[in-house]
C-alpha cells in the first residue's frame, strides 16, 4: 500500500487540507519523541502489573482481588479513552498531553506508599486516567506526523509502549524486589522526563494545527453506512477479545504459572515474562509497515489465528520451550494491533481520536475484564488449567475472513 500525499492524509485525519506540497515522508523526530513518551507511559503501567506478586504477598490478596485491581485500572482507561478521543476530534487539546503523564506519576506514587487495598485501587484509577488522556491524542499526533505511512507511524508509536511494557518486569526483578515496594517512587523521575517531552510535542502539535487553515475537509470524507460500520466493528472487537484475553492471561498470571508449574523463583519468572513482552515489542514494530505493504486485513488474519499452534503447545512443554513459545506468541499476536488501529481509522475516516481512543480503550477494558474472569477461574480450577483453556482463544481469529478488504476496494476504484 503506497503512502498518500499530505493533502489526502489531512482529509482522512478530519483536518483541513493545507496547500498541496510534495510529500516529505514521516517526521521521525516527532514519531521518536511520541514513542519515547509511550515508552515512559507504558513502563509506568507495566511496573504496576509486574508488582502483583509484591502486592499479593504484602496485602494477602487472592487471585480474584488481583483481577479486580486490573479491572479497575483497565476499565478506567477503556471508558475514558473513546470519550476523550471523541471530544478532541472536535476540540484538539495539544497541551493536555503532559497532564496525562502527571496522572500516571501520581498513580505510581500512590502505589509505592499505599497501606490499604482501597489505596491500591486509587493508584490503579490514576494510572488508568493517565493512559486515557495519553493514547488518543498521541495516536492522532503520530498519524499527523506519518507523511501518509500510517501503519509505519502506528508501529513506531506503539513500539515505545511495548518496549515500556517489556522492561517493567526487569525493573521489578533487579531494582524493586531487592529494595521493596517503596522503590517504585524512584520511577516518578522518568514520568517527569515524560512530561517535558510531552510539553515539546504539545508545542509541535499546536503549531501544526495553527498552520492548517479552517476548511470543509468533511466534504472529502467518504461516509460508510452505519450498519456496515457496526458489523465490521463487531468483528474487530471479537478479534480483540481473542487477542487481549490471552495477553491478560500472560501479563497478570504468567509469573504465578511459572512459579507454580516449574517451581522457579519470582526473580527468574519476572525475567521469563520479559521474553513474552519483548516478543510483543518486536511484533508491534513489524505489524504496521507490513500492513502498509500487503494490507491490514492480511496482517490481522495471520497475526491472531497464526498464534494458535503455539498457544496450544505452550501448556504441555518444559520450561525452556514454554519461555520460547511465549516469545513467539507475543510476537505474532502483537503484530495485529497497529493494523487494527489503522484499519479502524480507515473504516471511520475523520474520527482518528475517537477510533484510537476506542481501540486503546478496548485494549485496556478487555484486558481488565479478561484478567478478572481468569482470576476467578484460576481460584476455582487452578492456574495450570487456565492456560490449557486460554490456549483456544486464538480460534476466534477465524472471524477475520469476514473483514472487508479496503486495500482491494481502493485498487478496484483506482
Amino acid at each position: 500500500m503506497t503512502a498518500t500525499d499530505p493533502a489526502t492524509a489531512n482529509a482522512v485525519d478530519g483536518t483541513a487540507p493545507s496547500a498541496p506540497r510534495v510529500a516529505s515522508g514521516p517526521d521521525y523526530s516527532v514519531l521518536g519523541a511520541a514513542s519515547l513518551s509511550h515508552f515512559i507511559n507504558d513502563m509506568t503501567q507495566s511496573l504496576f502489573l509486574a508488582s502483583y506478586p509484591l502486592l499479593k504477598g504484602g496485602f494477602s490478596l487472592s487471585f480474584a482481588q488481583i483481577g479486580l485491581l486490573t479491572l479497575t485500572y483497565q476499565v478506567t482507561a477503556s471508558l475514558l479513552q473513546p470519550l476523550i478521543g471523541r471530544f478532541t476530534d472536535r476540540h484538539p487539546l495539544p497541551y493536555s498531553l503532559p497532564f496525562g503523564m502527571l496522572s500516571s506519576l501520581s498513580g505510581l506514587l500512590t502505589l509505592a506508599f499505599a497501606t490499604t487495598y482501597p489505596m491500591l485501587q486509587v493508584g490503579a484509577i490514576l494510572l488508568g486516567t493517565g493512559s486515557s488522556i495519553f493514547h488518543p491524542e498521541t495516536s492522532r499526533l503520530a498519524r499527523l506526523a506519518s507523511g501518509g505511512a500510517h501503519g509505519l507511524a502506528q508501529s513506531v508509536f506503539q513500539i515505545g509502549g511495548n518496549a515500556g511494557n517489556a522492561v517493567g518486569p526487569l525493573l521489578i526483578a533487579y531494582f524493586v524486589l531487592p529494595q521493596g515496594r517503596h522503590a517504585l517512587a524512584w520511577f516518578a523521575l522518568t514520568s517527569l522526563l515524560g512530561m517535558i517531552v510531552m510539553t515539546g510535542l504539545g508545542r509541535w502539535y499546536h503549531a501544526h494545527l495553527r498552520a492548517r487553515p479552517a476548511g470543509k475537509a468533511s466534504a472529502t470524507i467518504a461516509v460508510r453506512p452505519a450498519g456496515y460500520v457496526r458489523r465490521v466493528m463487531a468483528l474487530l472487537i471479537a478479534l480483540m477479545v481473542s487477542k487481549f484475553f490471552y495477553i491478560a492471561s500472560i501479563t497478570s498470571y504468567y509469573i504465578f504459572y511459572l512459579m507454580h508449574h516449574f517451581g522457579i523463583a519470582e526473580h527468574a519468572a519476572q525475567v521469563d515474562l520479559f521474553v513474552f513482552l519483548a516478543g510483543m515489542a518486536i511484533g508491534t514494530l513489524v505489524g504496521g509497515p507490513v500492513g502498509d505493504r500487503i494490507g491490514r486485513r492480511k496482517v490481522i488474519w495471520v497475526s491472531i489465528l497464526g498464534a494458535l499452534p503455539f498457544t496450544l503447545a505452550l501448556p504441555y512443554v518444559g520450561l525452556t520451550a514454554t519461555v520460547a513459545l511465549s516469545g513467539i506468541v507475543g510476537l505474532i499476536l502483537s503484530s495485529a494491533f497497529p493494523a487494527i488501529v489503522v484499519y479502524g481509522q480507515e473504516l471511520i475516516p475523520g474520527r482518528v481520536g475517537m477510533v484510537s481512543g476506542l481501540f486503546f480503550g478496548l485494549a485496556f477494558g478487555l484486558g481488565g475484564l479478561g484478567a478478572a474472569l481468569i482470576g476467578v477461574l484460576a481460584d476455582q480450577v487452578g492456574i495450570d488449567t487456565v492456560y490449557r483453556i486460554c490456549a483456544f482463544l486464538p480460534v476466534i481469529g477465524l472471524l477475520a475472513v469476514f473483514l472487508p478488504d479496503f486495500d482491494k476496494v481502493q485498487r478496484s476504484e483506482g
